[in-house]
């Protein structure tokens, strides 16, 4: 009794795709394992990485304590108009007066450069 080619065909294709089906859902097993681990890897190297940054960033305590505070905001650079020199007075915008609090600021400042 002989097959069809039809029936040879399908007995064919069954037994290729019987070995093919279970290869393929391992290998995607595989791949969601791996993916899984790099996600776990990922987490405890973040958690890590948060350790370190939150030991880092611990508060700075001085052995010395501050004796005064400023009573002015702190100020990086002073143009020489700002600390009141005489021979720059004048120099602002035609029609535009010095401000009130300037001449404090500039007691303020002298105090400090003097104290220092």
């Amino acid at each position: 009794m002989g097959m069809s080619k039809q029936t040879t065909f399908a007995l064919a294709c069954v037994v290729v795709l019987s070995a093919l089906v279970p290869g393929v859902a391992g290998y995607l097993t595989a791949r969601m394992e791996a993916i899984e681990a790099a996600e776990r890897n990922l987490r405890a190297l973040e958690a890590r990485l948060q350790l370190r940054e939150a030991r880092d960033a611990r508060p700075v305590s001085y052995s010395v304590p501050c004796l005064r505070t400023p009573s002015t905001p702190q100020l990086q650079e002073f143009s020489a108009s700002a600390l009141g020199r005489e021979e720059h007075a004048g120099r602002g915008r035609p029609g535009e007066a010095a401000p009130d609090w300037l001449p404090g600021l500039v007691q303020d400042v002298e105090r400090v450069v003097r104290s220092e």
